[in-house]
This record gives C-alpha cells, structure tokens and sequence, in this order.
C-alpha cells in the first residue's frame, strides 16, 4: 500500500488531498478486511470479498459519489499490483460501482456576482483587499481552490496580463487576468508590501500574519461574502466561481474549447456539462434564427 501510495504521489502527481483520500479509503478497506474475514493482506483479497465491502459501503447510505470515489481507488490499486507482478488477476473486473444521478454543476448568477463584485464595500485593510482578490480571482480565472493556493508572484505576468498556474497532474497552464481583476492585485499587492515587504517567491495569498493562505480560511471568505448574495448553501463555496465561470463564459457564446483549455479539463467530456446550463442561450438562438420561431 505505500509502494501504491508512492506511486501517486511521485509518478502520477495527484494531489496532497486525493493521495490522503485514497489513504483514508485503503486503511478502511484494509479494517474491513481484518474485522470481517482476518485477512491481513489487501492484495490476497478476491472478487467476492471486495464485491462484500462496497455492497456494506452502500448499506450504510452513503453517497455514491463517496463509494464511486472509493471503488475507484480499488481499481488503480489492483491495476498496479497486477502490472507489478504481485497479483495473477484483477479483481477488480467484475466490480460494478453503484449508478449516480447526474447533477448539474451549482453557479451564483452573473446578477448577484455583479452585485457583490460592483456595489460591495470591501474592508479597508490588508484582509479586506486579499477577500476582494479572493473572489474576483476565483470568479475571474475559474481556477480551482488549490490552483489559487500555488500562485506565487513569479508566475504573475502583469505586462502580459496572465497568470501561470499548476493543476491536476501537475500540469501547467496560462490563464488571462481582466483589467478590473488586475486592479484589484495591484491594491491588495500594495497592501501586503506595506505589511510584510517584497514578497519574492512566496505565496500570493498571505493571511494577516504573513502566512500562506490555507484552504478553510478560503472557504470562510467565500461563504461569509456569497452568502449576502445567495440563501443558498450550495452557492458558497469556492467551487460554485469556477461554475459560474464556465456557465457565464458560455452563455455569452464563447467556445467549449476555450472554456475547457481555460478551466485545465483534460478532456471535453468534463467540460460539457456546463452545456446543460445555457437553455436560455439555445432558446434565444433558436428563435432569432429559425424560421418558425
């Protein structure tokens, strides 16, 4: 299992938190293994018994999305076992994961991001600037939470107008920084010379002590802010200005490809689910261009 772990975290560069996931989901395979049969070793584990495990994951009502999640650890576990000769068969091929309905992406409405973004009176301070950079960041680039966290000040180009950011994979892309997001940095870069002095190569976020930003400082930002605009709890969160992102960029027309080179999907699969968003968009077209509209 830690040769596995390793595997992830230095051949496949997952992410801190997806290795810590699959960690967490081997170590409770592993106890249901010793509890339920006193198998030692995950590896010797056959069909029926890891069929057994995700037939209790599922008794307990979890969310498939969790059980998806873990059965999907399962399999590159075994793929790696097999491919490193320590098992004859996988088997995990006659594992069926559990259906899941298909949701929709949840976004705030451009009205209400335009509401905050526009009208908001930010705290005149250094925590107020990074909130404001925060969300305009967030709502401005659709970068992911961790992607925001890796900025440094080199990977800024403000001459060019772009920052570099590192995503899934360990992969690297180039994203566009609007002139209103723009300002927004330079005030809160300002501020944070103010308090710390040259930043060099550190973080850009820093909180009030000079540290670097962390991940439930970020969801508090958002959702202290989000929440003046949105009752909604699945609207205030980080994830929902990548959405709305998406969602607003193609309902004003833009390209999936773009929005997906954008967004750092690795394939136009991931991408076309903010499709299902823009029936407006598709009604309107309809009815300018067809003749019977």
């Amino acid at each position: 299992m830690d040769e596995f772990l390793d595997f992830l975290r230095y051949e496949k560069r997952f992410s801190p938190h997806t290795v810590t996931s699959y960690q967490t989901d081997l170590a409770q395979f592993a106890a249901y293994l010793r509890v339920e049969y006193e198998l030692v070793e995950p590896a010797q584990a056959t069909h029926p018994l890891i069929r057994g495990w995700v037939v209790s994951l599922m008794s307990q009502d979890l969310d498939p999305r969790t059980v998806n999640r873990k059965v999907a650890c399962l399999r590159s576990f075994y793929k790696f076992l097999l491919r490193g000769h320590q098992i004859e068969a996988n088997p995990m091929l006659r594992i069926k994961a559990p259906k899941m309905a298909k949701k929709l992406p949840e976004f705030v409405p451009e009205e209400s991001l335009n509401r905050l973004l526009n009208s908001f009176e930010f705290e005149d301070s250094l925590a107020g600037a990074r909130d404001q950079l925060v969300l305009e960041m967030l709502y401005g680039t659709g970068i992911r939470l961790s992607e925001l966290l890796g900025i440094t000040d080199n990977e800024l180009d403000i001459s060019a107008q772009t920052v570099r950011v590192t995503g899934k994979g360990n992969k690297q892309r180039i994203v566009p920084l609007n002139p209103s997001l723009l300002l927004v940095l330079e005030k809160y870069r300002t501020r944070r010379t103010v308090n710390f002095g040259p930043a060099a190569n550190k973080p850009l976020f820093l909180t009030d002590k000079g540290e670097p930003l962390y991940e439930k400082l970020v969801y508090r930002t958002v959702k202290k802010y989000l929440s003046q605009v949105s009752t909604s709890a699945a609207h205030q969160h980080p994830h929902a200005l990548r959405h709305a992102f998406a969602t607003h960029l193609l309902g004003k027309g833009a390209d999936l490809n773009a929005i997906k080179e954008l967004l750092g999907h690795a394939s136009l699969a991931a991408t076309q689910v903010y499709t299902h968003l823009s029936v407006d968009r598709l009604k309107s077209v309809f009815e300018q261009a067809h003749p019977r509209a």
